[in-house]
């Protein structure tokens, strides 16, 4: 398989099969710095019971616990932007095989940015108060957002990793199911 026509250009055709090739790999990698990198650089996910252990007024736990949350969404972003390109790349080639040019493919990442950067700046999030405990909870916005962005991702794995492509020659290129050149990536 070749990883740098995948991941590093956005002409031809690629089958499901492919397709999930690359979203596993670039899943894999994504977890790696998520889970393991990012929070050796302060931008993991929050851990409430070192909050907790050191600090028992709930409206200072509620704004450092409001903090990580940002801080998490600013690592989100990075790791995003890290990978977007390859993953659209790989993408566009999965919408090319349904002769679509992969416009969705943006729409559907902007939106990803647009919510990252809702909840990055503060903007996603309120202070409630849940029996006496200040809890950082979504917004009605960010609620909405993140509701559109979730049925629009939904669409766009059914679209890319369930549907079946063009049978023979598209606008595109070659079936990549019949031995085309798009097939030996």
């Amino acid at each position: 398989m070749d990883f740098q026509y995948l991941y590093l250009r956005t002409d031809g055709r690629i089958s499901r099969k492919t397709w999930w090739i690359g979203a596993i790999v670039l899943l894999v990698a994504n977890l790696i710095i998520s889970f393991l990198i990012l929070p050796l650089v302060g931008l993991g996910g929050p851990n409430m019971a070192a909050i907790m252990a050191n600090n028992t007024d709930p409206v200072q736990v509620a704004a450092i616990a409001g903090g990580i949350i940002q801080a998490s969404a600013w690592g989100s972003l990075v790791v995003f932007l890290i990978f977007a390109y390859p993953a659209y790349c790989l993408s566009v080639k999965r919408r090319h095989d349904k002769n679509n040019n992969g416009r969705d493919i943006l729409i559907y990442f902007a939106a990803i940015v647009v919510t990252l950067l809702v909840q990055a700046l503060g903007f996603g999030f309120t202070v409630t108060d849940v029996q006496g405990v200040q809890v950082p909870t979504p917004n009605v916005l960010f609620s909405v957002i993140g509701f559109a962005v979730g049925v629009l991702g939904l669409y766009m794995l059914v679209v890319l990793g369930f549907l079946k492509g063009t049978n023979g020659t598209n606008d595109y290129g070659p079936d990549p199911l019949t031995g085309g050149a798009a097939a030996t990536a």
